[in-house]
């Protein structure tokens, strides 16, 4: 193999969050994160319901309703929006399952563009970057803002694409 044909880190390291989202048993959305330190695969992890406990494949989805107010074609709007609370999110659980000193200057690469939750404990967590691959509009701006804040690498790979056998179809 040369150096052609052979895939830059950013893609090798998205691809296995891919894989490691496999793994998930969510069947609204697969989140896979990786832990990287230089070039050294430190952890993996995806979301999922805690350890010894149905997941939402088994028990179903653990729903929670909220109204938001939002503002659309220049007029106040409710909506409603839903989201699951049995699952604990991929960022979270490679913070849980890796250490502290690991995590100190190194890269996390995840399939999704980290929640306002998960950016926050990212943010106290060491990491010095973060790399994702999907969009998660709602938190974008207040994200990329605490980022630069921090001093925390945040950034897209926007012409990434993954591998067809972890790509997941939801069927609603």
């Amino acid at each position: 193999m040369n150096d052609e044909t052979r895939k830059d880190w950013d893609t090798y390291f998205m691809d296995i969050a891919y894989m490691v989202s496999t793994r998930s048993r969510c069947p609204r959305r697969h989140v896979g994160a990786v832990l990287v330190q230089g070039k050294k695969l430190l952890g993996t992890a995806y979301n999922g319901a805690p350890m010894g406990v149905p997941d939402c494949s088994e028990a179903g989805c653990m729903i929670a309703e909220e109204f938001v107010m939002v503002e659309h074609a220049g007029k106040q709007e409710m909506i409603k929006k839903q989201r699951c609370v049995r699952t604990i999110h991929a960022e979270q659980n490679l913070l849980l399952f890796t250490d502290r000193i690991d995590r100190e200057g190194s890269s996390v690469y995840v399939t999704d563009e980290p929640c306002w939750t998960c950016a926050n404990m990212l943010a106290n967590s060491g990491v010095t970057e973060i790399v994702f691959h999907r969009s998660y509009p709602k938190d974008t701006d207040k994200v990329t803002e605490m980022m630069k804040q921090k001093g925390i690498a945040f950034r897209r790979l926007q012409s990434y694409e993954p591998p067809s056998e972890t790509v997941m179809t939801v069927s609603n």
